[in-house]
């Protein structure tokens, strides 16, 4: 589970895909289905977080910015002899 980052209050709206840029702020974009393609993203709420390195910033379902750490697994690497 994530902390909050920012409390938003975003209203989802059916077929919009939402997400936090690079810049900090808080995008809508409509979700391409079947042949149909998406369309170009606006800003729903001008946030300005700064991002932190290795973590996941997402809009939780209350509608607020939150921030997870990324768990990175994957194999070990052979030591070198």
């Amino acid at each position: 589970m994530g902390k909050v980052v920012c409390k938003c209050g975003i209203k989802r709206k059916k077929g919009y895909l939402y997400f936090v840029g690079k810049n900090g702020c808080a995008y809508e974009t409509k979700m391409a289905r079947g042949k149909k393609k998406g369309g170009g993203r606006k800003i729903v709420h001008n946030c300005k977080i700064k991002r932190q390195k290795g973590y996941l910033y997402y809009i939780d379902k209350k509608g607020n910015v939150s921030a997870a750490k990324m768990v990175r697994g994957g194999r070990r690497k052979k030591r070198k002899r």
